[in-house]
């Protein structure tokens, strides 16, 4: 199966979420820039939760119930974010690997329950805190086999992260364009492009549309069964 959003990506909407349809006001509160690391701090999952009362219930396919996870139980998970651990790199922070219980979603020992790609926000990017609320905002009330699972966050103080489901097969980018990794057949591109335009009319088609600003081979991920 293909999904859509990288650890590095978030989803986002059009600039002020505006479409055609009926739309959402839930970044009014960041047209401007705070100048100091303190009013970073005091951003909250208060703004979470006003954000989706704006969003169209209708929209919401299946309504997710996230965890809320410890900065210690992620800790746990990645070995306290360890080299090992390490996914890679983008603009909102680092992404690494981690282990959670498949029914407590408690912090496991690797190898053992399921493999989660963690995403840790960088504590002095306020680009990042807006995409950190918007994943929360949208990937918490929409499904769809073709986006990625948000399975939860943290936040405390200015630590922010997300915990998502973890791609085996990486991103399309890699097995497009990477030296040293056997090109995916043409039957397999094809079946891509069609996941990942299943995606794309799923969110478009909400009443309050989402726009995808940012899709690219690096933003499509592919789990086992796509390239096995």
């Amino acid at each position: 199966m293909t999904r859509m959003l990288s650890p590095e990506n978030p989803l986002s909407s059009t600039s002020n979420f505006s479409s055609n349809k009926s739309t959402t006001t839930s970044d009014s509160s960041f047209k401007s820039k705070p100048s100091t690391t303190a009013s970073l701090q005091s951003f909250s999952l208060n703004d979470f939760e006003t954000a989706t009362k704006s969003f169209n219930k209708r929209d919401a396919s299946t309504t997710v119930s996230l965890k809320s996870f410890s900065l210690n139980d992620l800790k746990t998970a990645t070995k306290n974010f360890s080299s090992n651990s390490y996914l890679g790199e983008g603009g909102f922070g680092c992404v690494f690997k981690g282990w959670i219980d498949e029914h407590t979603y408690a912090p496991t020992r690797p190898g053992v329950g399921n493999v989660v790609a963690i995403k840790k926000l960088k504590r002095e990017s306020f680009q990042g805190h807006k995409e950190w609320l918007a994943e929360i905002t949208y990937l918490s009330q929409l499904h769809h086999e073709n986006l990625v699972k948000l399975i939860g966050y943290c936040s405390e103080s200015n630590n922010k992260l997300l915990v998502y489901e973890y791609m085996q097969k990486g991103s399309l980018e890699n097995h497009l364009f990477k030296r040293g990794v056997q090109p995916i057949p043409w039957s397999v591109r094809v079946k891509v492009a069609i996941d990942v335009a299943q995606g794309l009319s799923f969110l478009h088609g909400l009443e309050t549309q989402i726009i995808f600003r940012d899709l690219k081979a690096s933003n499509v991920l592919l789990d086992s069964v796509v390239c096995a």
